[in-house]
Parts: C-alpha cells; sequence; structure tokens
C-alpha cells in the first residue's frame, strides 16, 4: 500500500510542477539563453497555441491554484496512514530529495557548488520558519478556548 501510495504522489504531483514554472531568471540564472531552447513560452503542451503574456499568466495562475487543491487531497489522504506508514513515507521522500542533491551538485563547477548550497541553505531556512509557523499556528486555537 505504502508503494502504491508513494507512486500515486510522485504521478500527480509531477505534472502541476512541469506547468509551474515561473517566468523571468530563476535562481540558477535565465532560463532563455540557446542552452536551453530559446523562449520559455515556447516548451509545454500549449506552445502551438501562440499564447499572449496575459493568457501565458492566467493558466500558471490556474495550474498553481490546481497544485494547491491537489496538495490538499494528498495531504487528507495521507492522514489516514498510520503514523508509522507517515513516517516512513516522509523518511523515504526525504532520503531521495538528498539523493538527487547530491547528484546534481557532483554536476556542478565549484563556484557554481558555492551558489548551490546557498540557495539549499536558504531553502532549509524557509523550511524551517515554515515549520516554527505551523507549529505557532496549530496552538492559537489552544490559547483562545
Amino acid at each position: 500500500m505504502r508503494k502504491t501510495f508513494t507512486a500515486l504522489l510522485f504521478a500527480a504531483a509531477l505534472p502541476t510542477v512541469a506547468m509551474a514554472m515561473p517566468e523571468g531568471p530563476g535562481p540558477m540564472g535565465p532560463m532563455d539563453g540557446p542552452r536551453h531552447g530559446g523562449q520559455m513560452h515556447d516548451k509545454g503542451p500549449y506552445s502551438q497555441l501562440d499564447l499572449s503574456r496575459e493568457q501565458r499568466q492566467q493558466i500558471r495562475q490556474i495550474m498553481g491554484e490546481q497544485r494547491h487543491e491537489q496538495r490538499e487531497l494528498v495531504d487528507k489522504y495521507l492522514a489516514k496512514l498510520s503514523p508509522a506508514d507517515q513516517k516512513a513515507m516522509k523518511d523515504e521522500m526525504d532520503a531521495r530529495h538528498q539523493k538527487v542533491d547530491a547528484q546534481i551538485r557532483g554536476l556542478l563547477k565549484p563556484e557554481q557548488q558555492k551558489a548551490f548550497d546557498a540557495i539549499q541553505k536558504k531553502r532549509a531556512e524557509r523550511r524551517a520558519e515554515w515549520a516554527e509557523f505551523k507549529a505557532w499556528k496549530a496552538q492559537q486555537p489552544q490559547k483562545a478556548q
């Protein structure tokens, strides 16, 4: 069951991640050079529709909302798993994430590795802040009663 649910989770998340790319330069620099195949809007399932900038932004917003709703749905079913299964799934996902980060870092030049490490550090700080906020928020209803 755990493997099936993990596979479902990844299969459900991949299409939305692919469509949720923000426009403009990202943390690794601009993505519109010759190495990346030209303009970002020239790729993807809607590339042949000749969309305006406004239409691309609206589609991005719709896909972002869909990704948020999908995450809520996954969280709903995750809550139904036993705590042991939830922890096992989280641990497996963390291990995979660390493996991918290590593989990516191994491909980078030393100066790129420094920038990559800085990005990873900022992400870790944001995750810690978010966890702290969620813990604070979870205690708020208790204080109100």
